[in-house]
């Protein structure tokens, strides 16, 4: 061996290296393209690897199929979901939570075994979808979404003999919803959920809901604050261009699925936890109607202490919704309370002011309406007509009101003597006959009379355009009492209205 010529060396290591190179391509060329003559005896691991060979299989290329005039058709990949659970409205962050199963479905006569007279199904998990092509599909409306527990738990792969592919994928989607709370805490919202493909245009990948029950919901599935009214789904095309990155930027039109249900929401909770405490408060806030006008510490304590209550109660249901622009039916519940609550303070405030004054006031007539004119514009004392007045023809009027104590009790007659129990002056010229009135009260009701100086009785009863008017007067103490008794009956009468007419418009509008 050492003496052979370098020449000989060579050539003999040429031929040993052809060789060894002829019997790994031979190899090599065998193991790139297997074999499928004994498929029928192959298990179902073997035939997978067989048939998603890279010679038979490209998993990057859609399923092909072509019509009658050899144009290349989009591929139609069916959908189905089965809802297992479908989490209460998350009102501050507008969206909700849903758990499902996704199930994919199209035909990859690529994959089609059934002509090496195997008839079984081929059954995976994601090790057998990782081999295959899958359309891409996405949540449009999507926080955030992922795979429910493990990738291997959760995921199927079905594979029918006539190449039928069946991806069935266990996941969890946070998806936004756009709400609408005017009518909160009787709303109904509509939330929807979109699926969309994202790397097909609608010249590639057609998506299409399964002919028979596409949407789907678990018969045990229950929602504490909502009930599900009905649902519906729908089958759109969404177009996109340069400027819309939703499909990464790719010009075209895409299919699109989506299914929305009809949640409305449960009003037993806000009746017992809001409305009945919030009337409960306006009612507590009318019992300064029955203390006295000068105690001023609890009426004040009352009508602050259930003005506050209120206002953390309606805080505590609001705390959760988001900070619209708009007016809900809540807040003008909220705001007719507060005006009830607030209009017992204002009627303390009112009839104190009243209570704590010393003059009388004069009223032509005891109702609402001069009670009221009287006190916010009170009567001034009535003067002389005259420069020549004399205090000799002064008389009293006569009052018709029960239980009324005058703080001043004293007039003049004609001849300057002073009688007791009377309040009222009227003050005649001297030339005009002098009018004395005398008044029998018997029991509630005051029998008038009056004398002339000629000693003639005239009935003061004659008709109203015979006599002057007569004015009647009450202490200010009298006024107030007048105005709690009344505001005792106002309140609630008023309050009854508005309960009313808030409810009707909740219900027929």
């Amino acid at each position: 061996m050492m003496n052979l010529h370098l020449s000989e060396i060579f050539w003999i290591t040429l031929i040993l290296v052809l060789s060894i190179w002829t019997s790994v391509g031979v190899k090599a060329e065998e193991e790139e393209c297997p074999s499928m003559a004994d498929a029928g005896s192959l298990q179902q691991t073997q035939l997978i690897q067989r048939l998603t060979h890279v010679c038979r299989y490209d998993r990057l290329e859609r399923p092909f199929e072509y019509d009658s005039d050899g144009k290349r058709l989009p591929i139609v990949v069916k959908t189905r979901i089965y809802v297992y659970f479908l989490q209460n409205l998350n009102s501050d962050l507008l969206q909700f939570k849903m758990h499902a199963l996704l199930q994919l479905r199209f035909q990859d006569k690529r994959l089609a075994y059934k002509a090496f007279n195997r008839s079984d199904n081929i059954l995976g998990q994601k090790h057998l979808s990782e081999r295959l092509w899958l359309p891409h599909i996405f949540f449009a409306n999507e926080r955030e979404s992922s795979i429910l527990g493990t990738d291997e738990k959760d995921v199927l792969t079905s594979l029918s003999p006539e190449g039928n592919v069946i991806i069935s994928t266990r996941m969890q989607a946070s998806l936004y919803c756009w709400m609408n709370f005017q009518k909160f805490p009787f709303d109904q919202q509509f939330c929807s959920t979109v699926l969309e493909s994202w790397m097909y245009n609608t010249s590639d990948l057609i998506l299409e809901w399964e002919p028979h029950t596409p949407i789907s919901f678990d018969p045990e599935m229950r929602l504490t604050e909502y009930n599900m009214a009905q649902f519906w789904h729908n089958t759109t095309i969404v177009q996109s261009d340069g400027d819309n990155l939703r499909h990464g930027a790719f010009a075209g039109n895409y299919s699109s699925l989506s299914f929305t249900v009809n949640l409305k929401r449960e009003i037993g909770f806000y009746l017992l936890d809001y409305y009945l405490p919030s009337m409960m408060i306006v009612a507590i806030s009318w019992v300064s109607f029955w203390l006295q006008a000068d105690a001023s510490p609890p009426r004040i304590m009352l009508g602050t202490s259930t003005m506050l209550s209120f206002i953390t109660l309606s805080s505590s249901q609001s705390k959760n919704l988001p900070k619209v622009s708009y007016i809900k039916v809540s807040e003008v519940w909220f705001l007719g309370c507060t005006f009830f609550i607030f209009g017992s303070l204002v009627e303390f405030a009112f009839v104190n002011t009243i209570w704590r004054r010393k003059e009388n006031i004069e009223l032509k007539k005891v109702n609402s309406k001069y009670i009221i004119k009287s006190t916010l514009t009170p009567r001034p004392a009535r003067r002389q007509i005259g420069g020549s007045l004399s205090n000799e023809s002064r008389a009293r009027s006569c009052s018709s009101l029960d239980n009324i104590v005058s703080s001043t009790e004293s007039v003049r007659n004609g001849n300057g003597t002073v009688n007791q129990g009377f309040n009222n002056y009227l003050t005649v010229h001297p030339n005009l006959p002098i009018i004395r009135t005398e008044c029998a009260e018997a029991d509630t009701v005051s029998i008038c009379s009056a004398r002339t100086n000629n000693d003639h009785i005239v009935d003061v009863d004659k008709d109203k355009k015979d006599t002057p008017p007569t004015f009647t007067t009450m202490t200010p103490q009298e006024i107030a009492m007048w105005i709690d008794r009344r505001s005792r009956f106002l309140f609630p009468a008023m309050f009854l209205a508005f309960n009313a007419l808030y409810w009707t418009f909740v219900y027929v509008l």
